[in-house]
């Protein structure tokens, strides 16, 4: 099918199949069309159609509720059935070459285990080979459960079968309470996977101090950051801030993983945990003395630690969107950042 999406900036033009999403074939096509969470739920990819007609076929999608217009639709949930016309509210450009298109896969969950009291760690094997950048996403789709979820990859891995997650629990969230009711079950089920997506990425070519301030889950994509950084030598000539921010220091993981990291390059890496709702544990402080341990929100915490010096980095953000809206403004506000100096994806 041929779509046509008008932006405010400018047109573009390109094929797309029945079989994939409007966004998925204009990713796949080289447009970067509006988007975040590739989920249905943020409602940023938006759009109006104009001429032709589109599958949808999730119409409970929750990001339907910001639509305007009878005739919108959201991207990353609708199929073409014929030709079409859309028009997007924002910009659309050309995407970078170096970006990786997108691609569907099926997988199959080969381990899942709790590693903290709300957050399971999960392993999917892929029939597709994966090729990822550090700090990206994909969607997840379980029988049974509708609609997709988006997780970023803990691993960082080009040409990968294996990607690995961490999820945490979400009162009433359908794939979270799956997956936690019974790990052990879930082993050898099949999923559907789409990916990669997501504008958080770190490439080594960026010869930048970086600042990464994430909560709960949210440090999947750190750790993919933190992963690539270690294997190409990147702390040997520039420094790394981590702040990864938990409710409790029970809520706490990977932190060998950071304590190994840190003694690697003790120089230029520095690993900081956040607790908001408690004093950190005097145990964590003496079993991690490699570790800096801080009590308060996380997104605090990094402004009080590294203030003006944020504005020389590159800042990767990921967590709740509260917690994400909040770094922001302390960032842009506090310490004088500029926005293009801020890297994140915020899913709702």
């Amino acid at each position: 099918m041929r779509v046509i999406v008008n932006a405010r900036n400018r047109g573009f033009e390109f094929e797309a199949s029945p079989n994939e999403s409007l966004l998925m074939s204009g990713l796949k096509a080289g447009v970067a069309l509006p988007y975040e969470c590739a989920t249905g739920t943020c409602g940023t990819c938006r759009a109006t159609l104009l001429e032709g007609n589109i599958n949808d076929p999730w119409p409970e999608a929750p990001g339907r509720k910001l639509l305007k217009e009878a005739r919108d639709v959201l991207m990353c949930q609708c199929s073409p059935k014929s030709d079409c016309r859309v028009e997007v509210p924002g910009y659309a450009y050309h995407a970078d070459a170096s970006v990786l298109p997108p691609q569907q896969g099926r997988g199959v969950i080969r381990t899942a285990a709790i590693i903290a009291p709300d957050v399971v760690n999960f392993e999917i094997e892929t029939d597709v080979t994966f090729n990822f950048d550090a700090g990206q996403f994909v969607t997840v789709e379980a029988p049974g459960i509708e609609g997709p979820r988006a997780y970023s990859m803990v691993n960082y891995e080009r040409r990968t079968k294996r990607l690995e997650f961490v999820i945490k629990r979400k009162p009433d969230g359908g794939f979270s309470e799956w997956l936690f009711s019974a790990p052990d079950l879930r082993v050898g089920v099949e999923v559907n996977m789409v990916g990669p997506f997501g504008k958080a990425i770190f490439h080594p070519a960026l010869s930048s101090n970086i600042v990464c301030i994430a909560g709960g889950s949210g440090i999947a994509g750190m750790m993919a950051i933190l992963r690539r950084a270690m294997d190409e030598g990147y702390f040997k000539q520039f420094r790394g801030d981590i702040f990864f921010g938990v409710r409790k220091s029970a809520d706490a993981f990977f932190l060998d993983q950071f304590d190994e990291a840190v003694e690697k390059f003790p120089n230029n890496l520095r690993v900081t945990i956040a607790t908001s709702d408690e004093a950190p544990a005097p145990a964590l402080r003496d079993r991690y003395p490699r570790l800096q341990f801080s009590e308060g929100f996380v997104h605090q915490v990094a402004i009080q630690n590294i203030g003006s010096k944020a504005a020389t980095a590159m800042t990767y953000l990921a967590g709740p969107p509260p917690l994400v809206d909040g770094a922001l403004r302390a960032l842009i506000m506090e310490a004088k950042v500029r926005p293009d100096r801020i890297r994140y994806d915020k899913f709702n």
